[in-house]
């Protein structure tokens, strides 16, 4: 197929919608929304920090009207429709596609059992007796051991040991209580027949690499490191001879017809898009063209994940968005240029700013620490961002189970704030006119009842 040729307007809607984030939290409010997100990104990056909730519950809350996380965990650990696993980091990815993803604990296993399986050999014996003959167990459940080097940092050995066992996919996770992890064998939480079912090692890395395409939509060949850790190297590696090269991947998906390559003015170099989803260029063009909004709805307000596929290009933010974004958890906290835990806010298909949330949970809040908007950009006069805005606000004060919002004293702050308490008020009064409503008529009598 030819190469696509997209102007910016257009590729940043097409972004925003493949993204389903036009609007932002369109989708019904039901569990079955969760899988509607998974199947088109593929997968969804796991963080445990909770400053403003998991990085895959903000990704879902971004998308599916009223997400709680509960229904994640349910598919997670009761329905197992979904499994923890490494893809880019740890993700939560779809049970059907098992088989294509354990090359990594294959991979794990191969690598532990010739070091810190034989090493630490009695208490890895030790660990899988204990699951096999009690069932489920967690760290804690277990008294503490010596540390041992893992990984980045020393880390108890019990913890250690256990985690090698999942990376190696010989236990996993049925469930978490908070972020603890506890473990089972492999064995009772997905079905036999899937686990023993094998795939080469390139079908494997092929569709680890077109599993990056699905999350973002417009990858190039190109960027930072950790948008293809684990989907192969660029080239030939020495440490691996004979492993698929990312470039042959890349080649074969490009033969089979997954993906197209796409030029994107003022972006360098070729992206690729996939095949299936050429409707949606289409209706980008046409939007841009009608110079409607962004799926023909009015612009929304999201506040982004730090780890959403969306941002995971840092460098087509910049080029195609003119938003130059970092998650700055891990940048020592003298050399932050914005904060701690940071997201980006998208108003349509701009990004416009960003907001510095906290959870508070004992006050029952979501306190703002901070907003920054774009040069040029004032959220006072945009026409119709102050109510997207408070809509924003008002769905995640919703999702982290707090009952107001306190924003920074600013001038635009306090202009924001007041469209939020005007959403907050409808709200409140719309609830109790059903309230109200519900509560006239018996249920069999017809006879007025007092609420």
């Amino acid at each position: 197929m030819s190469t696509l040729h997209l102007s910016g307007p257009v590729a940043r809607r097409f972004l925003v919608l493949r993204h389903l984030l036009a609007p932002p939290r369109a989708l019904p409010p039901d569990p079955t929304s969760v899988l509607t997100v998974v199947d088109r990104l593929g997968s969804l990056q796991f963080d445990p920090l909770e400053v403003a909730g998991r990085n895959h519950d903000l990704v879902l809350h971004a998308r599916v009207a009223g997400y709680t996380r509960d229904w994640t965990d349910r598919l997670l650990y009761e329905d197992r429709v979904l499994f923890e696993a490494y893809n880019k980091g740890l993700s939560i990815l779809p049970v059907a596609e098992l088989p294509l993803y354990r090359l990594a604990w294959d991979r794990a296993r191969a690598e532990h059992e010739g070091g810190a399986f034989d090493e630490h050999a009695p208490l890895v014996e030790e660990l899988l007796a204990r699951i096999r003959d009690r069932g489920p167990l967690s760290p804690g459940d277990v008294g503490p051991r010596e540390a041992i080097d893992w990984h980045w940092r020393p880390t108890n050995q019990v913890r250690a040991i256990l985690e090698g066992l999942a990376e190696a996919g010989i236990i996993g996770i049925a469930r978490r209580d908070g972020n603890r992890r506890i473990y089972d064998l492999i064995e009772r939480l997905y079905p036999i027949d899937l686990l023993a079912e094998r795939r080469s090692e390139r079908e494997s890395m092929r569709h680890r690499l077109l599993s990056r395409h699905r999350a973002h939509g417009l990858l190039g060949a190109g960027g930072q490191a950790e948008l293809f850790y684990g989907a192969g190297y660029v080239g030939p590696h020495p440490a691996h001879p004979g492993r698929p090269t990312r470039t042959e991947l890349r080649a074969e998906l490009l033969e089979r017809a997954l993906i197209v390559p796409a030029v994107v003015d003022g972006v360098r170099g070729d992206r690729f898009v996939l095949t299936s989803e050429l409707p949606l260029v289409a209706q980008a063009e046409r939007e841009v063209v009608e110079g409607v909004p962004p799926g023909g709805e009015p612009a929304g307000v999201t506040f982004l994940a730090a780890l959403d596929p969306l941002a995971w290009d840092r460098d087509l933010l910049r080029s195609l968005f003119g938003f130059d974004y970092l998650w700055e958890v891990y940048v020592p906290a003298a050399k932050r240029r914005w904060g701690y835990y940071v997201l980006p806010l998208l108003y349509g298909d701009r990004f416009v700013g960003r907001i510095e949330p906290r959870i508070d949970r004992r006050d029952g809040a979501v306190r703002v620490l901070r907003l920054w908007w774009e040069d040029g950009f004032d959220p006072v006069v945009e026409p119709g961002f102050a109510a997207a805005f408070a809509a924003a606000a008002a769905a995640y004060r919703s999702f982290a189970g707090a009952d107001r919002v306190l924003l920074p004293r600013d001038r635009a702050s306090r202009a924001l704030a007041r469209a939020v308490a005007a959403v907050d008020r409808d709200a409140l009064g719309k609830a109790r006119a059903a309230r109200s409503v519900s509560a006239t008529v018996g249920p069999r009598s017809g006879r007025r009842v007092t609420a």
